[in-house]
């Protein structure tokens, strides 16, 4: 046994109500800066539509994730390393801009600067990418609520496979929203992809990165990934994705799309696993077992046996307690209403869904029935708004089974808690039907519905004896500005310039995220050497002086 941690999220699709504040929120963090424009690290998708690139999910398209050979042996859908060898600069699976969208803005400055006139002046739209005028055709949620229906939404490949059992028709028309970001596979076909093996995952957390020094823009992780979720800058000339925002989980804080989310749907945690099964799974033979197959692989953090083999491997203590509170481990493995993003592409994610009931209540409560009851609700989920099928595609590989489940649990604890609500007896047959009790059911209650913040997200923070290590790596990777370290190079529009090195230790860092205000990067006393670009006298490197005399 190999014990390793994995910080992971799942996300409640009950509660998103799309209004895009976690976008914009990574937008403005991670991607406000020349050259990825057109990049959404957290992107919000309603569904049914094409997502975002269109068409992601037509893997016979794009060539994304995992397959197995004819003897059973994992290889990426593109192709192995003699393939790409041979086709390195030319890599004709990518998406194109269009497939995108082109970003814009408008030209306001002919707003506030025309002169009176007899007819309102127009501010046209202008690309971002070349400053000229532009049209607008698409955008990275063009499928907002069913807009263009069934023009757009008959594009969605899921929908093209199941064919006649999704209607466009009004009365049949459904909607739900599925916010997406890297998933952190615990297989990343893009990290095998890389030619370059600038692409790694972080041994003390599971974080997939890029390395910005390593990077030389071959652009195979982009077709790679079947998520679609790695992107090409085109002025540095590198890859970049979703860091998990990494500089906040060190120090013990949710990622910026967590914390700012309306809905409060996200919850993220530590999950424990075996590294030496991880090849396994993702090579089950039925790609329906997928699912199970990963669930089950997860260890038990309650395990003796587990725990000694943590300690043994050096995990921190304080790492196994995490993941015996994690609420992802909850949601997950006790009480199995979490499902993966298309386990189909074999990369075992560890981003995890709760697939939405709220359609069934709808749909029940315009009929005239009792819309909370447990049978009418158990039997509403066989002819759902949202056909079971469609779930089962994004979820389970087209199983629909694991979905009925999900769906069933959801009900119960909705027809269990309306008891309570109540005032009345409560009825231990409806979590029995499901294969629960009657304090798991109000556990998943209390978790799902009016869980606290530190009960949503259990994040141990990093270690001050891995500070150093840390540090470095951030260095590696950070977007956080334009031109940061590791950003500039020999490749991309801005190829030549001096790379400027960061003056910051893990305290600093802790206390800039942490704070209310904005932090200036200074020193604190003391300056790491090592860190200083030689210019200038950072704080700290030479003694202040007080009253005329040097302080001491």
């Amino acid at each position: 046994m190999k014990p390793m941690a994995q910080l992971a999220m799942v996300m409640n699709l009950d509660k998103c109500i799309g209004c895009h504040t976690c976008s914009v929120t990574c937008k403005q963090t991670w991607t406000n800066r020349a050259g990825v424009e057109y990049v959404w690290f957290n992107n919000v998708e309603t569904r049914p539509g094409q997502g975002y690139p269109r068409t992601y999910e037509d893997q016979r398209k794009w060539r994304g994730g995992w397959t197995l050979d004819r003897k059973g042996r994992l290889r990426l859908r593109g192709g192995g390393r003699f393939k790409k060898l041979f086709t390195i600069f030319d890599n004709p699976l990518l998406p194109e801009l269009s497939d995108y969208y082109e970003p814009w803005t408008y030209d306001y400055e002919t707003l506030t600067t025309a002169p009176v006139q007899q007819h309102t002046p127009v501010a046209r739209p202008k690309s971002l990418i070349t400053g000229e005028d532009t049209k607008v055709t698409w955008s990275a949620n063009w499928d907002d609520d069913l807009a263009g229906a069934p023009e757009l939404a008959a594009q969605d490949p899921i929908v093209r496979k199941l064919g006649d059992k999704v209607k466009f028709e009004f009365e049949h028309t459904f909607m739900f929203y599925l916010p997406r970001i890297c998933e952190h596979c615990l297989n990343p076909a893009c990290a095998a992809a890389c030619p370059s093996g600038a692409i790694y995952k972080r041994s003390e957390d599971g974080i997939v990165l890029v390395d910005q020094d390593k990077c030389r823009g071959w652009r195979m992780c982009v077709s790679g990934c079947p998520y679609k979720k790695v992107f090409f800058n085109h002025r540095t000339g590198k890859a970049e994705k979703c860091t998990f925002c990494f500089p906040r989980l060190e120090v013990g804080l949710p990622t910026v799309c967590a914390e700012t989310c309306v809905g409060r749907l996200r919850y993220i945690g530590v999950m424990l696993y075996d590294a030496d099964t991880v090849a396994e799974v993702a090579a089950t033979p039925d790609e329906r077992d997928l699912y199970a197959a990963q669930r089950d692989a997860f260890l038990d953090p309650f395990d003796p046996e587990v725990i000694a083999a943590c300690e043994r491997a050096g995990m921190p203590r304080d790492w196994v307690l995490a993941a015996q509170q994690s609420p992802v481990y909850a949601l997950i493995r006790k009480y199995r209403v979490a499902l993966p993003l298309h386990p189909e592409y074999r990369t075992v994610p560890m981003v995890w869904y709760i697939p939405p009931l709220s359609p069934v209540v709808d749909a029940l409560r315009d009929t005239g029935h009792d819309a909370e009851d447990h049978g009418n609700l158990f039997a509403a989920i066989e002819a759902l708004r949202i056909p079971v099928e469609y779930l089962a595609e994004l979820f389970t590989a087209g199983d629909v089974a694991p979905v009925n489940d999900v769906l069933r649990r959801l009900a119960a604890m909705r027809s269990y808690m309306r008891d309570i609500n109540l005032g009345r007896a409560t009825r231990p047959e409806i979590p029995a039907r499901v294969g629960m009790t009657e304090e798991e059911i109000y556990d998943m209650y209390r978790l799902l519905a009016i869980a606290k913040y530190e009960q949503r997200y259990v994040i141990p923070s990093a270690h001050e004896e891995q500070a150093h290590g840390l540090e470095e790596l951030a260095t590696e990777c950070s977007l956080d500005y334009d031109g940061g370290p590791g950003m500039n190079g020999p490749f991309g529009e801005s190829s030549g310039a001096p790379t400027p090195v960061a003056v910051e230790n893990f305290r600093m860092l802790r206390d800039r995220q942490t704070a209310d205000e904005p932090v200036p990067v200074r020193g604190s006393g003391r300056v790491n050497l090592l860190n200083w670009d030689g210019r200038g006298n950072p704080d700290g490197l030479m003694p202040r002086k007080t009253g005329g005399r040097h302080r001491k």
